[in-house]
């Protein structure tokens, strides 16, 4: 499939007649069939009901509408790649860990997103995925929570987050602030299971520390997927204390016992990275770290 498949497509849906199709398209009626032809034996399906009037399938209503969606994403990405090439625009890329979206980071991306002149890209990546994405150029911040060692990049530690227990709803241990022996005990939930290192290590970790093994129970990729499975018993899991921002009635947070027990919201830049964009982001994300404190 093509884009001319689309575009053509577009064209005769919203005109349901060839000829007028074609002459929107400023080619000849035979090849506007035979590409609309291909595209319905690609997909398997029939597009158009070919009578009089021309009527679009509801497999064909749903293409349009979605092709529609994308062709219209695309101008806008095209446009705004033009812009960005001829410095009307700036752009930047920002990964991040889903539990940092509870700091200073949903903030960030509303003060960044209301610059008119600035194009932001937001991908949801472990710390791990960050740092390949920065060397790659694919972005140019990340916000994550564990350490990388790599001579390409520079890392910053912006606040440290304290470690609260999510347990089910009624479960003994929310009676009072548990100690890291007493959660030892329970099934864990961990997370993410893949790529490693990742926040799973560091809560490894912390217990190694503490002379103390857990038994995972279940591991999982995302933390919302983690908090689900600890709502249905299968077992507890560490999460930051601005995870709580998130109520639900199926599961309760106590805090920890150990003052060690925190983890680290960690910036991750590609080193000698002097961008202008990238310096006015830095500048912003301490200007609201300051605020917080």
């Amino acid at each position: 499939m093509e884009l001319r498949h689309l575009r053509y497509f577009q064209a005769l849906a919203e005109t349901l007649n060839f000829t007028r199709a074609a002459e929107r398209l400023h080619i000849a009626q035979p090849p506007l069939s035979r590409q609309i032809q291909q595209l319905e034996e690609e997909l398997g399906v029939t597009l158009l009901e070919r009578g009089r009037p021309l009527r679009l399938t509801e497999a064909g209503r749903f293409f349009h509408e979605h092709s529609s969606a994308l062709l219209e994403q695309l101008a806008k990405v095209c446009d705004n790649t033009r812009r960005i090439g001829q410095g009307e625009k700036t752009w930047l890329g920002i990964g991040f860990a889903p539990s940092t979206l509870y700091g200073v980071l949903p903030e960030l991306i509303r003060r960044l997103r209301s610059d008119a002149e600035l194009e932001l890209g937001l991908n949801e990546m472990t710390t791990l995925q960050q740092v390949e994405a920065l060397k790659a150029g694919r972005i140019d911040i990340g916000f994550g929570r564990i350490h990388i060692e790599d001579p390409a990049i520079q890392q910053q530690v912006l606040t440290l987050d304290p470690l609260v227990a999510a347990l089910p709803a009624g479960h003994p241990l929310l009676a009072a602030p548990a100690s890291l022996e007493a959660l030892a005990r329970e099934p864990f939930v961990l997370y993410p299971g893949n790529p490693r290192p990742s926040y799973a290590d560091h809560v490894l970790a912390l217990f190694a520390t503490h002379g103390l093994q857990i038994r995972v129970a279940q591991w999982t990729n995302e933390l919302q997927t983690a908090i689900g499975l600890v709502a249905a018993g299968i077992g507890i899991t560490l999460v930051p204390a601005s995870v709580q921002l998130q109520h639900r009635d199926d599961i309760g947070y106590t805090r920890l016992l150990e003052g060690n027990a925190t983890s680290p919201i960690i910036i991750s830049r590609r080193v000698g990275d002097s961008s202008p964009a990238l310096a006015d982001c830095l500048a912003l994300i301490e200007q609201l770290v300051t605020q917080d404190a």
